[in-house]
């Protein structure tokens, strides 16, 4: 036992209020009750508005004096031809989007690979900042940017593109619908790429010297290091936040997606959870948006366990 941690003991047994030192098994619980607390505040007493699902409600009236209605809303979901069609479109475009988020998970391990070999140490962090940055800004701040790159009367680029005669006349990129899942994708990409590369940077970080070390005794390059050593290392992390994003594959946010919808291009950006919003919010059906809103939790909580039992599987391990 070293030095420092016999003081320590030393004190704590001599101290007139060890008899109120929490055992040692409760300690790690009670360092966690704070974010316990945020969860259920935050995440399970929210869930008691579900009961709005089975009410016809009304702004503005208690709930009580509302008409129960049970499974209608549910029902009326795939009631008619129509809100099949919309149900249908909507989570076209909410699995395209995800599905292309899923392609772009390997950049973030890329990025942080190149990024733990740069030696450089300013140039490192001035990079690790100028990347991370992004996923603090607000996406109304995102748009703003975007209006003042592409935006028909005086974008940057459709300037620029006019004055070398690439184009006869300015692109409305902004409220097309043609690459709409393709832009927004890349959006979300540089807008979370350096704060979704600081995970795997610690994993590499957590990787023990010695392999490199000897490794390197070995012959291996930096190529053949990074193939045997820091691949194989942060794996599990790369499972673990595959697993988390076929989860949340129809949870895609709807912040982003507000923002950028318009009259010409809502056909196509329309997601899920911007579609829930609409409705309740928008159009005034909060009864039907919460039934909506449930079964998406439903489809979340069932991708959740097929992603689990797919990597048990095929690596032998699962995240819970």
């Amino acid at each position: 036992m070293k030095k420092g941690e016999t003081f320590v003991k030393r004190i704590r047994e001599n101290s007139p209020a060890r008899s109120w030192v929490l055992p040692e098994k409760f300690q790690l619980f009670a360092m966690l009750l704070p974010f316990l607390l945020l969860v259920i505040v935050f995440s399970y007493l929210p869930l008691a508005g579900w009961r709005y699902a089975f009410y016809a409600y009304r702004p503005g009236f208690p709930l009580e004096k509302c008409e129960y209605v049970g499974w209608y809303w549910f029902e009326s979901i795939f009631s008619n031809s129509y809100q099949v069609a919309e149900i249908t479109r909507v989570m076209i475009n909410t699995l395209a989007i995800s599905g292309l988020g899923l392609l772009l998970n390997c950049v973030a391990p890329v990025f942080a690979i190149l990024m733990n070999e740069i030696h450089h140490r300013r140039y490192r962090k001035t990079v690790q900042v100028l990347t991370t940055l992004p996923n603090f800004i607000s996406w109304v701040l995102v748009y703003a940017v975007a209006f003042a790159m592409f935006n028909v009367n005086n974008g940057f680029f459709n300037q620029l593109f006019l004055s070398l005669g690439w184009i006869k006349q300015p692109v409305n990129v902004l409220a097309s619908s043609n690459n709409v899942w393709l832009s927004m994708t890349l959006w979300s990409a540089w807008k979370s790429l350096g704060w979704s590369s600081i995970l795997y940077l610690a994993a590499i970080a957590g990787l023990d010297q010695e392999l490199f070390e000897a490794a390197r005794v070995d012959g291996a390059n930096r190529f053949q290091q990074i193939l045997h050593i820091t691949l194989p290392g942060i794996s599990p992390t790369f499972l673990v936040l595959l697993v988390m994003s076929i989860a949340n594959l129809i949870n895609n946010g709807m912040d982003q997606y507000y923002v950028f919808q318009n009259a010409l291009n809502k056909s196509s950006i329309e997601v899920l959870d911007l579609y829930v919003y609409n409705i309740s919010l928008g159009g005034g059906n909060f009864s039907f948006g919460t039934a909506v809103s449930m079964l998406k939790s439903v489809v979340s909580l069932t991708l959740l366990l097929i992603a689990n039992g797919a990597a048990k599987l095929i690596r032998g391990s699962s995240i819970f």
